[in-house]
């Protein structure tokens, strides 16, 4: 089976969630998903909605997701000895070099990550993946790559793990570099030709080798393999990162955030929609006048503001809807669904009022981070795992970085869900303190609080290693007893001095002292 057939065999079971996932789009991105790339493309202008409230929640996710795996300032994972080999291949002593070691190796691929566009495509693949549920990159040498779900089928097996991949694409004959026969068929028209006269089709099929255990994928065009496009990669380092947002026993493909509140989304935009075109039609001025009225219509229009011509009052009347109070109504209801997608979006509603305490603006931004727990758990499997993994590899390939030990060194994701355990420890922790100092008062924090033990959680709490940075008992120790010893030699000679001020050795009250003090006479030689 080629992988055009593979593909078209693969796409039926993609047809529900596709469908699905368009409309989830109609609702918030229109130009993220699209129907799938047809035989006859065609660039239709898109629906515009009648709300942006859909948008901003997708935009709004997105980003906080993406801060949150992937951070700026700080690295996402951490490379340490394992503490089973610690002692026996390793000597205790040489973990603080080999700290050291790990924290440069960290920045350098941290250094690598920021001056590549990595970041842009994964933005892009998470609203992808909050909209449709669904997102595959690839981790190529010119970057990364991005596929919607309008791009590529997939099958898995009874655990979720991936089979087989087919990816579909229109590129141009040039960028191929070989000849192609004049007429190509299932192209994307009838004459070979694509949407600007030079598109073919090209499917890109990755599996998983039983024999080899290793990835192994190919390009076709015309059900014929690309020369030089056959490539493999091991089973946990492949740059194939199918990915989903959330995920259904059975299912093959993974449901968005979108699809789980679109009941919501259609009831705002059905009445985003009413109230639009109800306050079009309320703002519409219309004037009526009687027909057996001497009130003359052109009168009335050529008036000007201010200006004085004759008539009737009761001749002239202006149209009114009259639908206030049902504009009232439907303008609550669209205010209460756009409060709940926020909340489902994870959009900061801070209580506007003179009273509103940071205490309260920081227990509403731990309720969100708390609510995201669930989806940073897959997200760091399938995308933060393979994805250091990957990284790794390519680096170690190109001598960029040391090859690192596997049985040695174990690199830990420290970013996702386990960012806001350990935010979590240190928010509780905290909160004792701060209650036994307030409640009992300082010398109770002192008298039952370990002051060392203290320092450490709240350091691993925030993620940072006490190596050299927070002294020990033994150092703590150390410096106590030099303090007592220089106290003790400070008060040895406080007390000297105070000795030589007494009356029993100061010379000038003592005369024995001070003819102890004086040197002896020397002795004249006997006269002659």
């Amino acid at each position: 089976m080629n992988a055009r057939e593979c593909y078209n065999k693969l796409s039926s079971a993609r047809t529900q969630f596709l469908t699905t996932a368009v409309d989830c789009s109609r609702l918030t991105l229109p130009y993220l998903i699209t129907e799938d790339l047809s035989s006859h493309p065609n660039h239709k202008t898109l629906r515009t909605p009648w709300q942006s409230v859909g948008a901003k929640a997708v935009v709004t996710l997105a980003a906080k997701l993406m801060l949150a795996l992937l951070p700026p300032q700080t690295s996402f994972f951490k490379l340490q000895v394992r503490d089973d080999k610690l002692g026996e291949d390793l000597p205790p002593e040489q973990r603080s070099e080999l700290d050291l070691a790990f924290s440069k190796m960290e920045r350098m691929v941290m250094e690598y990550i920021a001056a590549s566009s990595d970041r842009v495509v994964v933005h892009q693949a998470l609203k992808h993946l909050i909209v449709s549920g669904n997102s595959l990159i690839f981790m190529g040498k010119d970057g990364l790559k991005n596929f919607p779900l309008n791009r590529f089928v997939i099958n898995r097996d009874g655990n979720g793990n991936v089979l087989e991949i087919v990816t579909k694409e229109l590129i141009n004959r040039q960028v191929l570099g070989f000849e192609l026969p004049e007429t190509i068929p299932n192209s994307p028209n009838d004459q070979g030709q694509g949407s600007n006269g030079d598109d073919v089709e090209v499917y890109t099929r990755v599996r998983l080798d039983e024999k080899s255990g290793r990835w192994i994928w190919h390009q076709e065009v015309s059900d014929k393999i690309i020369p030089g496009s056959r490539s493999t990669a091991p089973k946990k380092s492949s740059p194939w990162l199918p990915l989903r947002f959330n995920t259904v026993d059975g299912e093959d493909y993974g449901r968005g955030r979108v699809e789980e509140f679109i009941g919501d989304l259609r009831s705002l935009e059905g009445l985003s929609q009413a109230l639009v075109e109800g306050s079009s039609a309320a703002a519409k001025v219309v004037f009526l006048v009687s027909p057996s009225s001497t009130t003359k219509p052109k009168t009335i229009a050529d008036a000007g503001n201010g200006a004085i011509v004759q008539g009737r009052p009761e001749d002239v009347a202006v149209i009114q809807v009259g639908k206030t109070a049902d504009f009232s109504t439907a303008s609550q209801m669209a205010q209460q669904l756009e409060r709940r997608i926020g909340e489902a979006f994870m959009q900061l509603n801070i209580r506007q009022s003179e009273r509103t305490t940071a205490e309260e603006v920081r227990l509403t931004q731990m309720e969100l981070e708390q609510q995201l727990g669930g989806i940073f758990s897959l997200l760091t499997v399938e995308f933060l795992v393979p994805y250091l993994n990957r990284t790794l590899l390519v680096l170690q390939r190109s001598k960029q970085i040391p090859n690192i030990p596997k049985d040695l060194v174990r690199p830990s994701i420290v970013a996702g869900i386990n960012a806001l355990g350990r935010g979590q420890d240190r928010e509780s922790l905290t909160a004792f303190i701060s209650t036994i100092a307030q409640t009992l008062g300082p010398d109770a924090l002192m008298r039952f609080i370990n002051p060392s033990e203290a320092i450490k959680r709240l350091a691993a709490a925030q993620g940072i290693d006490v190596l050299n940075l927070v002294k020990t008992e033994q150092e703590i120790a150390q410096e106590m007893q030099q303090a007592q010893q220089q106290q003790m030699m400070q008060s040895l000679t406080d007390q000297a001095g105070q000795l030589a001020g007494a009356p029993m050795v100061d010379p000038s009250k003592n005369a024995a002292v001070a003819a102890a003090n004086q040197p002896p006479e020397e002795e004249q030689p006997p006269e002659e």
